[in-house]
């Protein structure tokens, strides 16, 4: 191949229809290996009934949805530039090692507080809860939430303690007052399409809402680099 012809292809690899391809190639991987590592979990959550009395058990098999996201998260913020060395699988279980302890660290207390949540809710009337308690448990449910995606993002991109991941969270969580609008309406959004259509949807559009909240974390993911690392 001559150098003509070598520069020629580089420049028809590096087209915007290429860099197009490129990230739906990627997307659908991700797509795919976070179907294989939560499905085990989402299959029987799918086929349990709307009964309050599932909430733990639904907790429990949604525990390996937070090292999916945390490992699709590195995998999308990783990826190298050169169309010619796209390694979405790689990088996803990269990330899943490194991240997997760290995740459930983070994602079993949120699973366990929004299911005391959604349990006092369901049951507010056998409890004596007063109605108008149901608008700051829905606040906190979605303060945790929102809390619980900074985390993510937060663990899957750096190395810092737990209760320092926590505590990162919970700041940015004011002091990006657009990281957090923008996560609220990506989980408005999920919980309306949830509603019209059904659990699966959001499930089979995983990647891009990872993808989505990782272009959302821009700003909180610039000053944790800027501020808390060397």
């Amino acid at each position: 191949m001559t150098r003509s012809t070598a520069h020629a292809w580089r420049q028809f690899g590096d087209g915007p229809l290429s860099r197009f391809a490129s990230r739906v190639y990627i997307l659908l991987v991700v797509e795919v290996l976070l179907l294989v590592t939560t499905l085990p979990g989402l299959l029987p959550l799918l086929l349990l009934g709307r009964d309050p009395r599932n909430l733990p058990l639904a907790a429990l098999l949604l525990l390996p949805v937070g090292p999916a996201i945390c490992a699709a998260l590195y995998a999308l913020r990783h990826q190298p530039p050169d169309l010619t060395d796209l390694r979405p699988a790689a990088l996803f279980w990269r990330g899943y090692r490194l991240n997997v302890g760290g995740a459930l660290r983070v994602w079993a207390p949120t699973l366990l507080w929004l299911t005391v949540l959604a349990l006092n809710l369901a049951y507010r009337g056998a409890i004596g809860l007063p109605r108008w308690w149901v608008v700051p448990l829905v606040v906190i449910a979605v303060g945790v939430t929102l809390c619980a995606a900074n985390a993510l993002v937060i663990t899957a991109l750096y190395e810092f303690r737990t209760r320092d991941v926590l505590r990162l969270a919970v700041h940015f969580l004011v002091r990006t007052p657009g990281v957090t609008l923008g996560n609220a309406l990506l989980l408005a959004a999920a919980a309306g399409v949830t509603a019209v259509f059904s659990e699966a949807v959001p499930v089979l559009l995983a990647s891009v809402v990872v993808l989505a909240v990782l272009r959302v974390g821009d700003p909180m993911i610039h000053l944790i680099r800027k501020e808390f690392t060397a």
